[in-house]
């Protein structure tokens, strides 16, 4: 893992994604802190890190395919793929959706997503490994093999286990406790 992007794209994560205050996760934990990494991936710098550095981990599990659930894995997918195109690595990219679509081609998994291909499920912040659960449940149920979970910011709250439980090899950039200790540094 390249640390000098490690390290930058950590200092923009705590300038535009790191929040100080009491807030409820999507998986109903209370917290102190919050991390809206679409802040930070968003912006040009931020995702060619992060795209650099999670096409990284895609490349140790041996995938062929990235993606995870709407919205959070959509700009991390994105980054990835534009990576995987700078570095001549043959990688798709696909999105959950919360539900099937009622018109077009009625699917669940868009994108260039195809069933037959090793699977990593993709997250911007995992705290209970929920989303990426339900983006598991799904893509699994459209046939694909899925081997690994991938995130940016672990926030060591339980994923970890929950991802073993299913059997997926679990990699990320960095943990919440770094973030958080990166923006207590400094303030």
């Amino acid at each position: 893992m390249n640390q000098q992007y490690r390290s930058e794209l950590l200092e923009i994560l705590v300038r535009e994604a790191y929040v100080e205050r009491a807030v409820t996760l999507s998986s109903g934990k209370k917290s102190d802190y919050y991390l809206d990494c679409r802040r930070a991936i968003f912006l040009p710098r931020a995702a060619f890190l992060a795209g650099e550095l999670m096409l990284g981990l895609a490349v140790a599990a041996g995938v062929e395919q990235v993606g995870g659930m709407a919205v959070g894995a959509i700009p991390v997918t994105d980054a990835i793929i534009a990576a995987a195109y700078r570095h001549n690595v043959n990688l798709r990219g696909f999105f959950v959706r919360k539900e099937t679509r009622a018109h077009g081609l009625q699917q669940r998994v868009e994108g260039a997503f195809q069933p037959s291909l090793k699977t990593a499920l993709v997250e911007d912040t995992n705290t209970t490994g929920g989303s990426t659960l339900e983006a598991l449940a799904a893509v699994r149920e459209a046939g694909a093999a899925v081997t690994a979970a991938l995130t940016l910011v672990e926030r060591g709250e339980g994923a970890a286990e929950a991802l073993a439980r299913e059997g997926l090899a679990y990699s990320w950039i960095l943990t919440g406790g770094e973030i958080r200790a990166a923006a207590r540094a400094r303030a």
